[in-house]
């Protein structure tokens, strides 16, 4: 019979339980989410654009859909998850020039993602409804 091995002095690999959140690894798992939200958030925009194409009747249900209070939460949550998502692009490519990888930047530049992501998407739905066209 094959005999066990001896058991080694090295470190196992840390567990989930010993790590403490940061910000770093909640921007991480957001932008991961928001990627994720951006195909299903695309396939709501190809079908409205089916409906469009395929005659006003069609168009003003889809279009009724997505002016409901659910619909517009889905809409507001996709502008949301797209600047998200961009910003969260930039940061990764700031990284890739060899900048921001000291704690600090890192911290800033989450806290600056959420807040760019927040005021543009504040922007855009403020400047949509100003303009009358928000229903």
């Amino acid at each position: 019979m094959a005999e066990a091995r001896p058991r080694s002095n090295r470190p196992l690999s840390p567990h989930l339980q010993i790590y403490s959140l940061s910000s770093s690894m909640v921007m991480s798992i957001l932008h991961r989410l928001t990627g994720a939200a951006l195909y299903a958030g695309t396939l709501l925009l190809a079908w409205w654009l089916v409906a469009a194409a395929t005659g006003p009747e069609y168009f003003d249900f889809v279009s009724a859909i997505f002016n409901s209070i659910p619909g517009r939460i889905v809409l507001f949550s996709y502008t949301w998850a797209l600047f998200h998502h961009m910003i969260g692009g930039v940061r990764h490519f700031i990284w890739d020039t060899g900048a921001g990888h000291d704690l600090k930047s890192i911290n800033l530049l989450s806290l600056t993602t959420l807040a760019l992501s927040a005021l543009a998407t504040a922007s855009v739905w403020i400047s949509v409804f100003s303009r009358g066209t928000g229903g």
